[in-house]
């Protein structure tokens, strides 16, 4: 349990950075990051992306492709119905009651079709509201949650799209208010669109598939948690990459992975204009709003790597790298995880291993836990030759 007093919880909950940002990604506050409403939907749900660098926008398709790349479920093979369950104790190093469970599931209705919905739910655990160090104060358990509903399609044998409706609501603060100004929860919908790409290689002869993948997550509506002239953006994100798998033998393959993110939302200004920018505005002005110019745009892309190693495509390895610029958060670390599949049963394991001592992501674990069942689709339901 925490104890706030009243400063914090108007910088936290009214004012036009919401406080719970940096915190809760675990950035240094004392830079220059982009802060956002709802940052709980940048967070990684699941332990095999987790494990490689919190890279996943075109690595293989799983139940989980609803969070990095819509596109990619309608490319499920040997199975038509699957569903996740992930688990996540979030700044378990310094706080013992705050974690992320995301539950996601999908259908292949037609070889080239499939629909999914899934849900993040997040625990911020409880929190005692004080106004000063003599009042007994107000206990309330934060929490924020989303639900998704999916369409992917494939338009070719190696090209798809997909798209995600998203319902979000934030509840920080209950009925607790202050000086005049009266707390409520905030609700937004947003939208993904998504694109994926995969194709077929022989390298030194022997067989690879090389992925390409882009979506665009939660373009949405500012939200806000008092008045209506004080909202703030959701972290509308541009996620892009590629994927390398190669098979070493029959029994042994490896796949190379590499992301990248740039939130598009508006830079920080010293004057504190960009939280005057409309929804389009600040996704189109954010590839040159920087105060620094196009290093400063730079610095605003992280950079996640990550390789996973199977064994017969039962026992997988994997490890990872973030990068985040010093002046943008400066978040850095290690990645590393383990991954167990049998029949249609599938256990994710994964470890982060911060740069930095002593850091509020320290000693992070994600578990996963997936079920694929077997395939039923016929294949004379596909219209793509």
């Amino acid at each position: 349990m925490r104890h706030l007093i009243l400063f914090s919880i108007v910088l936290c909950f009214f004012g036009t950075a919401i406080g719970q940002n940096n915190p809760i990604t675990g950035q240094d506050s004392t830079q220059r990051a982009i802060t956002t409403a709802v940052p709980f939907l940048m967070i990684t749900p699941d332990a095999r992306a987790g494990g490689m660098g919190d890279a996943g926008v075109a690595t293989t398709p799983d139940a989980n492709s609803v969070h990095w790349n819509p596109a990619k479920l309608a490319f499920i093979e040997d199975s038509d119905i699957g569903f996740s369950v992930n688990y996540t104790p979030w700044l378990g190093k310094i706080i013992n009651d705050m974690s992320i469970v995301y539950v996601s599931g999908y259908y292949k209705f037609t070889k080239e079709q499939a629909v999914a919905v899934s849900m993040r739910y997040f625990d911020l655990g409880e929190i005692l509201f004080t106004l000063d160090q003599n009042d007994q104060g107000t206990l309330f358990n934060p929490r924020e949650f989303a639900f998704d509903a999916t369409y992917s399609r494939m338009l070719s044998q190696n090209l798809g799209i997909g798209g995600t409706l998203r319902f979000i609501h934030s509840n920080l603060t209950g009925s607790f208010s202050s000086g005049g100004v009266e707390a409520r929860p905030g609700s937004s919908a947003a939208v993904d669109v998504a694109v994926y790409y995969n194709k077929d290689l022989s390298i030194g002869g022997g067989n690879s598939n090389l992925a390409l993948g882009a979506n665009i997550s939660n373009i949405g509506g500012k939200l806000t948690y008092s008045d209506e002239n004080n909202r703030d953006f959701i972290p509308t994100n541009l996620r892009f990459g590629g994927a390398l798998t190669t098979d070493l033998d029959p029994y042994n393959k490896i796949t190379f992975a590499l992301d990248f993110n740039k939130l598009l939302v508006p830079s920080p200004q010293f004057d504190g204009s960009e939280d005057d920018k409309t929804l389009l505005s600040g996704i189109f002005g954010s590839f040159g709003d920087a105060e620094d110019g196009f290093s400063e745009e730079l610095q605003e892309i992280t950079l996640s790597a990550g390789v996973e190693y199977w064994y017969n495509n039962q026992f997988a390895a994997r490890v990872g790298y973030f990068l985040e610029s010093e002046d943008k958060g400066n978040r850095k670390y290690l990645t590393v995880g383990l991954g167990f599949r049998y029949q249609v049963f599938g256990l994710d394991f994964a470890y982060l291993v911060p740069q930095e001592q002593e850091h509020p992501l320290a000693e992070t674990l994600r578990f996963s836990l997936l079920f694929a069942f077997n395939k039923t689709t016929k294949d004379e339901e596909s219209i793509i030759d």
